[in-house]
C-alpha cells in the first residue's frame, strides 16, 4: 500500500487520534508549503514515524497527485474537527 493511501486510512480511521493530528498536520504543511515543526515527527510511534517518512518521499512524486488530493481532504477535515473540538 502507498504511504498516501495508508495515511488517509488511517487518518479517516481516527482522525482525533494525536497521530492522526500529527500526520494530517504534516500533510497540510506539504500542501500549503508552511512551516511544520519537525519535532512532533518524534512524538509518532515508530510505524507512524516511518510512515511520515514515506509521505516526504512519495509526496515529491508527481505520480501520485491523484492520492495526494484524497489525503488532503482527509487532512483539511481533520484540521476542522480539531478546531471544533
Amino acid at each position: 500500500m502507498h504511504a498516501l493511501k495508508e495515511a488517509r486510512h488511517l487518518i479517516e480511521k481516527a482522525p482525533l487520534d494525536e497521530s492522526a493530528k500529527i500526520l494530517a498536520s504534516l500533510v497540510l504543511a506539504l500542501e500549503k508549503e508552511v512551516d511544520f515543526a519537525i519535532s512532533d515527527l518524534y512524538t509518532l510511534s515508530r510505524d507512524h514515524f516511518d510512515l511520515a517518512l514515506r509521505i516526504l518521499k512519495e509526496w515529491r512524486l508527481d505520480r501520485y497527485y491523484g492520492g495526494k488530493a484524497r489525503l488532503f481532504d482527509t487532512a483539511v477535515h481533520v484540521a476542522e474537527l480539531t478546531k471544533n473540538s
